[in-house]
């Protein structure tokens, strides 16, 4: 729609994709955003801000993306955003922030939108790499790559962000115990339960987001964090490749098991997954997001 005033959408989010668009099409800026990055946003955008005014379109598709989740990730509301190697995701990455953010700031009862974000990698380089979706970070995208408009700035510096690579989630003793001390205590009653608990476990990993109510997951390579099809058939696997199999499968275990705690206790309005591999896709509850035209 060629009018902004019928995106039916909020004014903060009619200015951040008129923003987007007008430096998208400033050829004399050495970096702007790619159609595909810009369109993957604004799939989320239509989603979250669009579809519920839609009457029973709107309430198709929604329904659509839950009952893919719920088969099998039940009570996560996940989104998948297929972006191909050198697309651009922490570009994608770092709207959603701003959108939700700003959002959140000038709405603050709003149930639609947060400020809160937690970020998931599949290891520390990348961990380290994302910093530059930090507000407050010397290369931060929002102003180096100028997605967020000046005056603006000062309320993306409330959002709460997170970093994290998903061993974080790993549950860690509390008291170390030699082997054998623990074999002595125990033969004296029941067995030690010295494993931090699932809140203990957040409130090391996250203890920014703590309280603040309802916050958003965005996943890198999001491909890794699934919970297998019960039943699902898997093919057979022998020495090294059984191995490494297993080990994959354990690493998604704790990833999803991470995001699963965090829904629990603080709550989540939206895992967004972004990766270039689809691999996951049919057998995890994966959505892929499709474009809506404006």
């Amino acid at each position: 729609m060629p009018n902004p005033n019928d995106w039916r959408v909020s004014p903060i989010t009619q200015r951040l994709l008129q923003h987007w668009r007008a430096i998208q099409k400033d050829e004399t800026r050495a970096i702007r955003p790619f159609f595909c990055q810009l369109e993957a946003v604004e799939t989320a955008v239509w989603m979250t801000e669009v579809a519920p005014k839609m009457g029973e379109r709107g309430r198709r598709v929604r329904r659509r993306l839950e009952a893919a989740n719920a088969e099998a990730n039940p009570d996560l509301f996940r989104v998948a955003m297929k972006l191909a190697t050198g697309a651009g995701k922490t570009t994608v990455m770092a709207m959603l922030i701003a959108w939700q953010t700003l959002n959140a700031v000038r709405s603050p009862n709003s149930k639609t939108f947060s400020r809160g974000f937690l970020i998931v990698t599949p290891g520390i380089t990348i961990r380290d790499r994302l910093r530059v979706l930090l507000p407050n970070d010397a290369d931060s995208y929002y102003q180096k790559l100028n997605l967020v408009p000046g005056d603006l700035m000062q309320d993306m510096q409330r959002a709460r962000i997170v970093l994290t690579n998903y061993h974080a989630f790993k549950l860690r003793e509390r008291v170390q115990l030699a082997k054998g001390t623990r074999s002595a205590l125990e033969g004296h009653g029941e067995a030690l339960t010295t494993l931090e608990t699932d809140g203990q476990m957040l409130q090391r990993v996250m203890p920014d987001l703590m309280g603040l109510g309802r916050i958003n997951v965005i996943n890198d390579e999001a491909h890794h964090c699934y919970r297998e099809r019960p039943g699902a058939t898997t093919p057979r696997l022998t020495g090294d490749e059984r191995k490494e199999a297993e080990e994959n499968a354990e690493a998604a275990r704790l990833w999803i098991s991470g995001i699963e705690a965090a829904k629990r206790k603080l709550g989540i309005h939206t895992v967004y997954d972004l990766s270039a591999t689809p691999f996951f896709l049919a057998g995890s509850g994966w959505v892929e997001g499709t474009l809506f035209p404006w």
